[in-house]
């Protein structure tokens, strides 16, 4: 399946980024690649931005994606085997992006081991239709079992738009955000588009993943060179990617 490939003198640069901690790359898993052929060809497509390692984060949504810590880790051994027959010059590890649920809430009552990016932090996300009534608990109590909680594209959540200061409350609790690279560009809509480069420009994303789940996604991300913001982004001393 050769739906990428390599123009020349073309690529976007990202390797300023040097990991990518957000990504849906093991097969047949979620909503992200559905056979081993297309991972290979996505990872290629990283590669050729410049990066040199990927944390690729399964999404964990119980009603929909029922994965555990034991599938994925079981899923993310095959992938891994076939970067490096492959010969593919990148680095690949695995967390998760657990969705804020009851299953969630379960797994912290059970004080079941969490996949993290690196070190305590954990990559969570919650609805785009609304937050839960319970955001604030389930996110300190993450925090008093030792995980530092990364928010997956605040921009995304479109509804606090209207009441920004959530954002505010959510860094003073100690949370970290993670910027959606495609937001910059327009491909969720102008109204992310907005609120990434409001959240961008008072400082408040620590991280930048390319959240990516299929060739389109790669297709935006080539257009980031062009993305008005991305110099910005380039120029932010709060972007820590580097450190993962």
């Amino acid at each position: 399946m050769l739906f990428f490939r390599k123009k020349e003198n073309t690529s976007v640069d990202l390797g300023w980024l040097q990991t990518d901690m957000h990504s849906h790359l093991i097969p047949g898993i979620d909503d992200g690649s559905p056979d081993l052929e297309t991972s290979l060809e996505l990872i290629k497509g990283f590669a050729s931005f410049g990066y040199k390692k990927i944390i690729t984060t399964p999404h964990i949504l119980w009603d929909v994606y029922p994965n555990t810590r034991e599938i994925i880790l079981d899923k993310y051994a095959g992938l891994k085997n076939a970067v490096l027959e492959a010969g593919l010059d990148i680095q690949i590890d695995v967390a998760a992006e657990y969705f804020l649920d009851e299953h969630f809430n379960g797994l912290l009552k059970n004080k079941t081991p969490l996949l993290t990016l690196s070190g305590n932090m954990v990559l969570v996300e919650f609805s785009m239709l609304s937050a839960p009534f319970d955001l604030q608990e389930m996110l300190f109590e993450m925090q008093l079992q030792n995980y530092q909680p990364v928010i997956a594209h605040p921009e995304r959540y479109s509804y606090l738009n209207r009441k920004r200061e959530v954002f505010d409350e959510l860094r003073n609790a100690g949370c970290l955000f993670q910027l959606n690279l495609l937001s910059l560009q327009g491909y969720y809509g102008s109204a992310v588009q907005e609120l990434a480069e409001y959240l961008l420009k008072k400082d408040y994303y620590d991280f930048a993943g390319s959240d990516l789940h299929h060739e389109r996604h790669l297709a935006g991300l080539q257009k980031l060179k062009s993305a008005a913001w991305m110099r910005k982004l380039m120029e932010s001393s709060s972007i820590k990617n580097h450190l993962l």
